[in-house]
């Protein structure tokens, strides 16, 4: 025992020993202009070395330099900056006059890819050729070196195309690895403070350098992000998933293949690309599984939706808001650039309503939406909505010519929150225009036209018929069945519709059932939620009883008017003027029957003269 104990302390004596005559036989200074010209030579990128090189020996040999930079050609800013960097590099190829970096080490870096760190080239520069010229031993002193590892360490990266606005991604850690044919892994964490929102990602992925500059290809194996903060859910957006991204130099394109990401309970899949021209041209085709909206939209948007908590339930606190939105044009997102886009869905949750086999196809050019199609199925029914939105100027112009067939009327009036007791099956064809696509600025700010079909409809609230046979009996003697039902109900119901900022028009309605029909027209204000509106009700059936007063009242419209707040909606009926001038009909119709059999009597030629009179 004492022998192996002798012979490993003796190995390592000769180990920091060697180390020791190693560190003061080699400078490293010494090949230090020589990296500088590697990499400039490797890559057109200048390097610049603050201060001596030194050795670093434990826990492993290394090369530690004070500040370094990093800047592309003709760049005015430098594209990376440190306040050191370390070199970790192998013992033995030392001993044969090379170096060999295993691995660069960067901490408290600072990553600039904005349009001053770009690469500016001259006009009689040459064109590199197409194929990878990269040395593999470049001449200095018989020295050679080769990086298989790159680590950066609480970093930061500052991002920003061309005018747009910059986006500083902090805490970055980045550990690579490569092979002698520029093949390598990556794994990535950092985290986007931006507009009081926090976004933590991290991934790693499996990365193809060997046709780089010309071309970029990173396998990104597992991804992970979590969203939270202002004007977003509560719960924030939490996500995963997989993707392939291709980088191509020379058409500077973009391309995000084998897309399969997750985020909350919504789920998607498909390719994605992006040409960065000096107008981005996008081409986007995605296929969702499941696509919950009201798990995604900001905290704006679900307060828009104007969800009335239950009584009895706690509010919850409110969010802050981003104050950088509010001053931006509404729908500043689509200006500036093109793109094709088709979407699929096979089940979408949105306001409570759900749509399955929901497709859309549309492009914007610079500003111009063109929703060619946006179509989909909900519950029984169908319904297509396609349509433009303009914001090429500050005053976004919106039209929809929306298509909807047998689609539950119930649904939508609960989704947007119109306190209307109405079911039924919707079949609609309209052509709408106004601003902002917006609940409320539908309410207040839109116009349009349509026509309008329903079939099955149930208003609870009011039953025409029994208000009318009520009314009936208590100003005669004619008896009803009796109707405990508090609704009306129609087999079958049509208008025309207009709307014209907040006033919607009701005109040339006409309803029908086995019990009653109706025709009539009215207005109601979608601001106010107020109705005034008018008919004239036949009711058919329901009566008690034969006789010329029963006859007279299935074939008689009776006028009903409706009015007054939606939820607490007035009526007014006018039988009795329509019995008393029944009566009166009745007794002309009689003393004229009387008169006209009996000519040849005095007191006939006196009713005839009293019947003219009347």
């Amino acid at each position: 025992m004492r022998r192996v104990l002798t012979t490993l302390m003796i190995l390592l004596v000769v180990l920091l020993a060697g180390l020791t005559a190693l560190v003061l036989l080699v400078n490293p200074n010494d090949f230090r202009a020589y990296m500088v010209r590697q990499v400039e030579a490797r890559s057109g990128y200048v390097m610049k070395l603050d201060g001596p090189l030194r050795w670093h020996v434990w826990p492993q040999l290394s090369i530690l330099s004070g500040r370094m930079s990093l800047t592309a050609p003709g760049a005015s800013v430098p594209l990376l900056t440190s306040d050191n960097m370390r070199l970790d590099v192998a013992l033995m190829p030392l001993l044969s006059h090379q170096l060999q970096v295993n691995q660069v080490m960067l901490k408290g870096a600072v990553i600039q890819l904005t349009p001053q760190t770009e690469a500016v080239r001259k006009p009689d520069a040459p064109v590199v050729p197409r194929e990878n010229t990269l040395p593999d031993v470049a001449e200095d002193n018989g020295w050679s070196f080769d990086i298989g590892k790159l680590k950066v360490a609480d970093s930061v990266l500052v991002f920003q195309h061309e005018s747009d606005e910059q986006v500083t991604v902090r805490n970055i850690n980045l550990q690579m690895e490569q092979d002698e044919h520029h093949k390598g892994t990556m794994d990535f964490s950092g985290r986007v403070n931006r507009n009081q929102r926090d976004m933590v990602v991290s991934l790693n992925a499996n990365v193809d350098a060997s046709d780089y500059p010309h071309q970029l290809i990173a396998n990104i194996q597992q991804l992970d992000w979590q969203l939270t903060g202002a004007d977003l859910p509560a719960q924030g957006i939490t996500g995963q998933g997989k993707l392939q991204a291709v980088w191509r130099e020379e058409r500077k394109q973009l391309e995000l293949n084998q897309l399969d990401l997750k985020a909350n309970d919504s789920a998607l899949t498909g390719q994605a690309s992006v040409m960065l021209s000096d107008t981005p041209q996008w081409v986007i085709n995605l296929q969702f599984d499941t696509l919950n909206l009201e798990n995604l939209l900001t905290a704006q948007a679900a307060a828009a939706q104007g969800d009335v908590a239950q009584q009895g339930q706690s509010q919850p606190k409110p969010r802050p808001v981003s104050s950088t939105n509010l001053d931006r044009p509404d729908y500043n997102g689509l200006r500036g650039f093109d793109a094709d886009i088709m979407l699929k869905a096979n089940r979408v949750h949105w306001r409570g309503m759900d749509f399955t086999h929901v497709s859309s196809q549309m492009t914007n050019k610079n500003g111009l939406l063109t929703i060619s199609d946006l179509s989909g199925e909900m519950g029984q029914g169908r319904l297509s909505l396609p349509g433009t939105l303009d914001v090429r100027k500050a005053e976004a112009r919106t039209a929809f010519q929306p298509r909807l067939e047998n689609v539950e009327i119930g649904t939508i009036l609960k989704a947007f929150n119109y306190p209307i007791p109405l079911t039924g099956s919707l079949t609609l064809a309209g052509d709408f225009s106004g601003g902002k696509i917006d609940a409320e600025a539908f309410r207040r700010n839109w116009q349009g036209q349509a026509h309008v079909e329903m079939s099955n409809t149930r208003m609870e609230g009011l039953n025409f018929q029994q208000l009318v046979q009520q009314a009936v009996e208590r100003s005669s003697n004619v008896k009803v069945k009796d109707n405990f039902e508090n609704a009306t109900r129609l087999n079958r119901f049509v208008t025309e519709l207009s709307l014209d900022n907040g006033q919607l028009s009701l005109e040339s309605m006409q309803g029908e059932s086995p019990m009653l029909s109706l025709e009539g027209d009215g207005t109601m204000d979608l601001v106010k939620e107020t109705a005034d509106t008018h008919f004239k009700v036949t009711v058919l059936e329901g009566w008690l009883g034969e006789g010329k007063l029963i006859d007279f009242l299935k074939q008689t419209p009776i006028p009903l008017s409706v009015y007054g707040q939606w939820q607490a909606l007035n009526y007014s009926l006018q039988v009795d003027q329509l019995m008393r001038k029944h009566l009166q009909d009745e007794a002309k119709r009689r003393l004229n029957d009387w008169a006209d059999r009996n000519k040849d009597s005095k007191n006939s030629k006196d009713v005839k003269k009293l019947l003219e009179k009347l």
